[in-house]
């Protein structure tokens, strides 16, 4: 039997490995977003650059429309054969999608087909990050103390800010050393072979990861475990729980594709920033986000998960007009602006993982995270480029921050009815609504101070 040092070491490096995982993921998910310019170049016709952009926005788009398929796959399977089997599945396709980007030949030599073979990588890439995204949220707090969960989960969203930093860094550093000719040429491409070939060294990672007790216990213990656990889980109730996901995670599931992903292009492609400017000051501005993360995360293990929902969807509202209106083409206006929206945005997706793997019993937590989760990224994160730059285009900018304030309220009403799950037994999981919620008793109490 392992000892408590020995069995937190092995947390430990299965938390390492769950965060490599994730930087990888979201540096192959991004670099689509920050070398968006130079794709639509190569893969549509290019005889009207908006039009061209719109295209490859719709195409970043369309690649979510495969994260609730994934999702409901790898979740399943996740539920079934364990986490840690989805977590290196999901690599490994995402690996195989960033090498496929990166070798298709352009529009001008095989025509259509370039833009239908960026689909379907795309569509590869979405299927991966569907499942990748809901089982690593179930994951990292399976594993986590329950007194600590929140600062835990906070390393998803760091990993994934470091994996967004990546692809940033990456974008600035090959205009600096390539030159914006040599990357619209053929530098973009290495990017995504560098992303492939980084998936070896994750794939190896987490090939020696624990699986999480929880989902071994239920396996160990079959059918009986899992029927108490689901007792009173209905359909009605899950449906019900997963309407409640995605109202808690559509606001900052927008944000984030507004601040962390495209904060630069728009900077570049609508204000007239130099692009290397622009991707320092958004490296920087990422650099920030990673203290709000970890910072946020540990306040809602002190506080609760609803406060903090609570002032994200306030915050929102009333900073993130105010901060777009704030960028010009001079960089500290982009470095300001995407500093404080992302900080903002912590506040909901710090604590997030934990908030959501605290809503569903251990037997279909994986399936039902992964699910809600990808549905709302696909419906309010995915089209938040596209919406930013089409009311843009047609000169109502305002349209879509009246959209996003309309998400962030969501937020709030979801944290008005769920429960406080600060702290809760992963193992014992009711309703996640606070009209269910029974009055905390002083084991639950020992639970949260433990």
């Amino acid at each position: 039997m392992s000892t408590p040092a020995s069995a937190r070491t092995t947390q430990r490096r299965s938390l390492r490995a769950a965060a490599m995982g994730n930087i990888l993921e979201w540096f192959d998910w991004t670099l689509y977003a920050v070398f968006s310019t130079y794709i639509a170049a190569h893969f549509f016709d290019n005889s009207n650059p908006t039009s061209a952009l719109l295209a490859t926005l719709a195409v970043f788009a369309v690649g979510f429309l495969a994260r609730p398929v994934g999702a409901l796959v790898f979740g399943r399977i996740a539920d079934v054969r364990g986490r840690k089997f989805v977590l290196v599945a999901t690599i490994t396709t995402m690996s195989a999608a960033s090498l496929l980007i990166a070798v298709i030949p352009g529009f001008d030599t095989i025509g259509i087909w370039a833009s239908v073979l960026l689909v379907i990588a795309r569509l590869l890439q979405g299927f991966a990050h569907g499942g990748e995204s809901g089982v690593s949220y179930t994951y990292v707090s399976e594993i986590a103390p329950p007194a600590r969960r929140g600062l835990w989960s906070s390393s998803v969203f760091i990993a994934v800010t470091v994996g967004v930093m990546l692809a940033t860094l990456l974008g600035a550093g090959f205009n600096t050393v390539l030159g914006p000719e040599a990357v619209a040429d053929v530098g973009w491409r290495y990017a995504f072979v560098f992303g492939a070939v980084f998936g070896l060294l994750v794939l190896f990672l987490r090939r020696s990861a624990m699986e999480t007790e929880e989902f071994e216990s239920v396996t160990d213990e079959e059918s009986d475990r899992s029927a108490t656990e689901l007792q009173g889980w209905s359909r009605g109730r899950r449906f019900s729980a997963g309407v409640l996901v995605i109202l808690l995670a559509c606001g900052h599931n927008c944000a984030y594709y507004v601040w962390a992903i495209f904060a630069s292009s728009l900077a570049i492609a609508d204000r007239g920033m130099d692009p290397t400017a622009a991707f320092t000051a958004s490296l920087l501005a990422q650099a920030v986000a990673l203290l709000a993360l970890a910072g946020w995360g540990k306040l809602s293990d002190r506080i609760g998960r609803r406060p903090l929902m609570i002032g994200f969807g306030i915050a929102a509202i009333v900073s993130f007009y105010p901060l777009s209106a704030l960028i010009s083409d001079e960089p500290w206006t982009l470095f300001v602006a995407q500093a404080v929206g992302m900080s903002v945005w912590a506040m909901g997706a710090g604590m997030y993982p934990a908030l959501i793997s605290e809503l569903f019993p251990t037997p279909i937590r994986a399936t039902s995270v992964a699910i809600a989760t990808s549905i709302s990224v696909a419906l309010f994160g995915g089209t938040a480029p596209y919406l930013l730059t089409w009311t843009g285009e047609i000169g109502m900018p305002w349209l879509f921050w009246i959209w996003t304030s309309v998400l962030a309220a969501l937020a709030i009403v979801g944290a008005l009815i769920m429960k406080e799950t600060r702290g809760s037994d992963l193992n014992a999981v009711g309703s996640p609504f606070r009209r269910d919620a029974k009055v905390p008793s002083e084991e639950d109490g020992e639970l949260v101070r433990a």
